[in-house]
């Protein structure tokens, strides 16, 4: 495990303790939470666009073509607005 120190505002650091007390873990393990939260956002973004990137929009719409266009059943059907 490595450590790493940081610098906080005073305000951001109170958030911190606080949100981490409301969970019931330590600031380490919010703050560890945190980060691991962030970069797998930000990695599933990266496999979002590397996919996307491999779309074609013409195969899209000849796939969606061959949908029936019928009304969906009874439980599937949106509440009127």
């Amino acid at each position: 495990m490595s450590t790493l120190s940081i610098q906080l505002p005073d305000s951001l650091y109170k958030s911190l303790q606080s949100l981490a007390e409301q969970d019931g873990v330590s600031l380490d393990q919010f703050i560890a939470l945190a980060v691991a939260e962030k970069i797998s956002a930000l990695t599933t973004e990266g496999y979002l666009q590397e996919r996307a990137s491999r779309g074609d929009r013409a195969k899209y719409e000849a796939v969606l073509a061959k949908v029936a266009d019928v009304e969906p059943e009874l439980h599937d059907q949106l509440p009127p607005a």
